[in-house]
């Protein structure tokens, strides 16, 4: 059946946003509607984080969100003393970026809309709703009112990118399961600082809870709970604003940009998915902010989907592909709710004896030094990965535990001794990924050949000690060491299968690379613009270049 377009997405916050770039990247017939008249331009989510910095990455725009941002902040804990009881301050880059890097919504949604310009596939209508939609077995038809009058168009797939409150969503009949906080916050965001401190700080005082967050260009916001009979009406005022602040810091007298109050959930839809349109972002999921999880999970929605879609839209049955959305996504964005609440729960202690008990638990910790580094580095929190999905562990070996797992993204040095992250020589297609001393000696002409022919692209890469050296296909060395670290350095001379989003499908020696084709079939229709055989890593890198 024709359609005006492949997939529509309603709502141009971060999640639709990049959704539209991924897809247009692909050269998917997408159209962004947004009733509002133009991006953001209230501050609301101040953090992203090292997997969504590689989604935005895929999208060609890590290096513009890189400049707006200010990298690699960590987290001070501060009793009601004032005095300092844990520090989180994580250096290293699993993924290729600093863990968290802040950032102004604003900022970030205009530069995204206008990347949309790059891709001619993608129209995006502004100050225009979907006042209604209705499916049938091949498409959805959505009426639009914008600035022109109504209109009906029809798509292939609905993306639902409609925040917390998404008509589609009850349009759909989905209800939100989990909960809300009873205790509301009161957001304040300054125009200027006389904070120095580099890092978020949090005032663990049963009395009242503080978070203060950096920002880029000499900005901060303060987050602080409010207390039984502190009204809405009366936290939004200046002078209560002002004294607050003035309990936590030297910024008393700065310039206030915004004073809200918000009510934080920690809620799920009980579906993602009615047929042929999907939820993502906050229509999905609701996060508290303790763990600044919330657009991070949206971004690895959009992530997550986009390329299912791109392949959906090309398979004989793309059910799998669609189904596996939900099952992939939706048990981690509750990961990332748990953890929030578990945070605010340090963050928030109910009385002077449990935050006492907080802090005694923290310091003796750091007496050791494993449970020191658990937190320091960020470990406690849930590791980009699947236990259900487009997976294909082998059986009775605990190997399979890197299997479901987002591929490290370690810095590499290529043969042209170029040193770039490892997702700069990936081409958006999965990746079969060699992890030897000796890859070009692992596959024949004739399987070369078949892994071309089902969509893949053969990468090869070597331990930190082993020089990578000239064949039929690209070959880099581990200058990180990410793969030589548990659990990866038990798969010297293994072999990846990587989905388009860089997670692990399939893990194999390379005697039984073979294996690798069959799974394939569930990964790609076989009919994408695969890379032209015998690229070298040059070739390779100018042919990213140029797309």
């Amino acid at each position: 059946m024709s359609t005006d377009v492949d997939v529509l997405v309603v709502g141009a916050g971060p999640t639709g946003l990049l959704l539209a770039n991924l897809l247009g990247g692909m050269g998917v017939r997408t159209r962004i509607v947004e009733r509002n008249e133009s991006t953001v331009d209230q501050p609301r989510a101040v953090s992203i984080d090292d997997e969504s910095m590689r989604a935005l990455q895929a999208a060609g725009l890590d290096k513009a969100v890189a400049r707006i941002t200010s990298r690699g902040y960590g987290s001070i804990y501060r009793g009601p003393d004032g005095r300092v009881f844990a520090t989180v301050k994580p250096w290293q880059q699993e993924y290729g970026f600093d863990k968290r890097n802040a950032f102004q919504q604003p900022e970030l949604e205009a530069l995204m809309r206008d990347a949309l310009k790059r891709h001619s596939s993608v129209t995006a209508l502004f100050g225009t709703e979907v006042t209604g939609f209705e499916q049938s077995g091949e498409c959805v038809s959505a009426t639009l009112q914008g600035p022109e009058g109504a209109q009906v168009v029809t798509a292939r797939y609905m993306v639902a990118c409609d925040g917390g409150r998404s008509p589609t969503r009850k349009a759909l009949g989905i209800s939100m399961e989990g909960s809300t906080f009873t205790e509301p916050w009161l957001i304040v965001d300054l125009h200027s600082t006389k904070n120095r401190c580099f890092h978020t700080e949090v005032f663990c005082d049963p009395e009242r809870s503080c978070i203060t967050l950096p920002g880029p260009d000499g900005i901060r916001r303060y987050e602080f709970k409010l207390n039984p009979g502190e009204t809405t009406e009366m936290a939004e005022q200046e002078d209560f604003a002002r004294q607050l602040l003035a309990r936590v810091g030297p910024d008393a007298d700065e310039p206030l940009k915004r004073v809200q109050v918000y009510t934080f959930h920690a809620r799920s839809a009980a579906r993602w998915r009615e047929e042929r349109v999907f939820l993502a972002g906050d229509a999905a999921h609701l996060t508290p902010p303790f763990a600044g999880q919330g657009m991070n999970s949206g971004l690895r929605d959009a992530h997550n989907l986009a390329w299912k879609l791109d392949e959906a839209l090309r398979a004989e049955d793309p059910e799998p592909l669609l189904a596996s959305y939900q099952t992939e996504r939706k048990p981690h964005a509750w990961e990332m709710i748990e953890l929030a609440r578990r945070m605010g729960q340090v963050m928030m202690p109910s009385s002077k004896l449990a935050g006492a008990a907080i802090r005694t638990g923290f310091r003796a910790l750091k007496l050791y030094p494993p449970a020191r580094d658990y937190f320091a580095q960020m470990k406690y929190k849930p590791k980009p990965r699947f236990a259900q999905g487009l997976l294909w562990p082998e059986p009775n070996t605990p190997k399979q535990r890197v299997v479901g797992r987002m591929i490290p993204q370690p810095v590499v040095d290529t043969l042209a001794r170029d040193r770039v992250r490892l997702d700069t020589i990936l081409p958006d297609r999965p990746i079969v990924l060699i992890y030897s001393e000796t890859p070009e000696t692992a596959v024949s002409d004739d399987l070369r050949a078949r892994f071309e022919a089902a969509g893949a692209v053969l990468v090869g890469i070597t331990p930190e000690w082993c020089n990578p050296v000239a064949a039929d296909f690209p070959i880099a060395r581990d200058h990180d060491r990410f793969l030589s670290a548990e659990p990866f350095d038990a798969y010297l001379d293994h072999a990846f299968l990587l989905r388009r989003d860089r997670y692990v499908s399939a893990a194999v020696p390379v005697a039984e690379l073979a294996l690798l084709v069959d799974h394939l079939r569930h990964l790609t229709t076989g009919s994408g613009a695969a890379p032209q055989p015998n690229m070298n890593i040059s070739a390779l890198k100018s042919a990213i270049a140029g797309t």
